[in-house]
């Protein structure tokens, strides 16, 4: 199967203005511009099969927004190719238009002074949705989001959360075959956040979207991705299984520990394995890291030695290695 979005050699450069402070580089700045090439992107490669949901996660200053406003057409490239569904978003055609869409977390579509049912009739005029079908998709977003308290108040006076809600229902009411979401939980509570995850979750599932998902939590990633695009200084450094990425940065494993003991927990130094090194301990719990390939051992000797109430082995946290990621900037 073809892929839905393409990207070959893609580059974007700014050119941004320069100044040193005081009144006369600002005067001499109006004359005299200088400026300075950044190349937010550079030269990157990738593509996207149909009904995949894919994280492009990255550092702030990496180039993600960037490369999702490439995507959608709201930028152009300064080199390299695109295609996303077959169309080149750079010339924002009506019917590549019509197929898209892109929530932005700290961006806004909703009209601030009239109810949330209100912009959604105006959208659904502008994509030519057919009354009945808009008005179907609405009842059925509205009910997934157990948000029918809010449709009527001006959207001002709602929360943060409850804007997200709509802001999802606004972008999805011409049910796009691509959705792109920039941070769509960001600022939200554990609740909201856990609801608009498991409401996207659905939508891929029922109409097979193709999803492509920027975010700082790792909570959005572990949930919604199976693939993950590492983006650094525009550049990609990983594309890959999500748990590929745990696997290639580190060779140790995390074991949870709890013990019936407290003699033995308090002569923890006796009983410890070589090799082990405690990372946490609170009363009769354990948290410790072993090497990868000594795991099998470690557990067996622990099991036969200990009074051990309760073991788990653990991954390093997706957490834990890309904040390596983005301190070292490469793999």
């Amino acid at each position: 199967m073809p892929p839905i979005i393409s990207v070959n050699n893609l580059s974007k450069t700014y050119c941004v203005p320069q100044r040193e402070a005081g009144l006369k580089a600002a005067l001499r700045s109006l004359t005299h511009p200088t400026f300075q090439e950044v190349q937010a992107v550079k030269s990157i490669n990738f593509s996207i099969q149909p009904g995949e949901i894919v994280a492009l996660i990255g550092p702030n200053g990496a180039g993600k927004t960037t490369t999702l406003k490439m995507l959608t057409g709201l930028l152009q490239p300064s080199s390299g190719t695109i295609s996303v569904n077959n169309f080149t978003p750079g010339k924002r055609c009506h019917e590549f238009l019509s197929n898209i869409s892109i929530v932005l977390g700290n961006k806004s579509q909703m009209l601030w002074d009239i109810p949330p049912l209100d912009t959604f009739q105006v959208l659904g005029e502008i994509y030519r949705v057919p009354k009945v079908k808009l008005q179907e998709r609405i009842d059925e977003m509205v009910s997934l989001l157990d948000m029918s308290e809010i449709l009527r108040k001006p959207v001002r006076n709602l929360s943060l959360g409850e804007r997200m809600k709509c802001e999802l229902v606004a972008s999805l009411l011409h049910q796009p075959k691509v959705l792109f979401l920039d941070e769509p939980t960001l600022g939200l509570d554990i609740s909201i956040q856990n609801r608009l995850r498991n409401f996207i979750l659905e939508y891929n599932r029922k109409y097979q979207a193709t999803i492509l998902l920027t975010s700082h939590y790792m909570a959005d990633i572990e949930r919604l991705c199976q693939r993950v695009i590492l983006i650094h200084h525009g550049e990609i450094l990983y594309d890959g299984e999500r748990s590929g990425l745990s696997n290639l940065l580190t060779n140790t494993k995390i074991i949870r520990l709890t013990l019936r003991d407290q003699q033995i927990e308090n002569q923890r130094q006796e009983w410890l394995p070589q090799g082990v090194e405690i990372l946490e301990h609170n009363h009769h719990n354990f948290i410790i890291r072993v090497v990868r390939e000594q795991t099998a051992t470690v557990i067996s000797d622990l099991l036969h030695t200990l009074p051990v109430s309760d073991l788990t082995v653990e991954e390093p946290s997706l957490e834990e290695v890309i904040d390596r990621v983005y301190q070292e900037g490469a793999l």
